[in-house]
């Protein structure tokens, strides 16, 4: 089976390192020189040189030039796994077995952008690592594989992606065997159970101290490493957080932002219900106690 992949996270560098190990005809690679917008970009050219795979960078992965490299491939299937633009009608129609796409989320629910940032912001307690073949739409094709992951109250962005990739990478070597032998199922999704997550703008990582401490301490998880942080002003200044810790035997009989005592050099902040302690910042600041943030 000649294999097409299109990847540039790290995600995709780990699924691309099993295809071969696994010994598997990767015949051409697209991938992206850089990205303004996923934290977790990565360049797999250096993994094709290492083991002699065509690649070429794709800017504009519909591009005439890109369509036709593809094509010149025959490939009997494309994986895009780690690609933020939809694939144009060409480009799905290239292979045989189709396109493969890639979204940690239980589709057909949760659609969209920013799957593992919404689910912790969210609060959601399970999602999912869902391959499908990919069609015109985003995240709506044929589900190949789907298993689901328990999302618990320790996690943070790191810890899930981690999650999802251990549970992907397990999915990836089963489905591959299924499309060598024609035996891979395709399981149709039910419209009326989808929904599509937008794409997450500065707005959505500023901390706002009337949120409750778990809606602030769920948005830090969301945005922690390798994203970018949720994050506040202090005299000017932008602070980035990274750790929090819900502190729910606190008095309620103080406004929101208001730091109700300095701990261990850690500031306990009042939220519009309970309190959260700052367990983590960049740059470190050391605020005085009953100072307002």
């Amino acid at each position: 089976m000649r294999i097409i992949f299109i990847g540039a996270i790290e995600f995709s560098r780990r699924a691309l390192e099993l295809l071969i190990e696994m010994e598997q005809d990767v015949v051409g690679v697209c991938t992206l020189q850089d990205s303004p917008f996923n934290a977790d970009h990565c360049d797999l050219s250096e993994i094709c040189q290492k083991h002699n795979i065509s690649w070429t960078y794709a800017p504009n992965i519909n591009s005439e030039e890109t369509i036709q490299w593809l094509a010149n491939k025959n490939p009997d299937v494309i994986f895009c796994f780690g690609w933020s633009k939809l694939l144009g009608k060409r480009i799905l129609n290239i292979a045989p077995q189709g396109v493969i796409g890639f979204h940690p989320a239980a589709l057909p629910a949760n659609r969209g952008r920013h799957p593992l940032i919404w689910a912790l912001v969210l609060g959601l307690k399970e999602t999912a690592s869902t391959f499908f073949f990919m069609d015109e739409g985003a995240d709506s094709g044929d589900i190949l594989s789907q298993r689901k992951i328990e999302v618990l109250d320790v996690d943070d962005a790191a810890m899930l992606y981690e999650k999802v990739t251990h549970c992907a990478i397990e999915q990836i070597k089963t489905f591959v065997s299924q499309l060598n032998s024609g035996s891979a199922p395709r399981i149709v999704q039910d419209p009326r159970q989808a929904n599509s997550w937008r794409k997450r703008g500065e707005a959505d990582g500023k901390i706002d101290w009337r949120m409750s401490a778990n809606t602030i301490h769920n948005l830090v998880r969301g945005l922690a490493k390798p994203y970018v942080g949720a994050h506040f002003l202090y005299k000017g200044h932008e602070i980035k957080v990274w750790k929090t810790e819900l502190m729910k035997d606190v008095p309620e009989n103080f406004e929101p932002g208001k730091i109700i005592v300095i701990k261990d050099g850690k500031a306990l902040v009042k939220c519009g219900e309970h309190a959260i302690l700052l367990l983590m910042t960049e740059p470190e600041f050391k605020p005085s106690c009953e100072e307002y943030l």
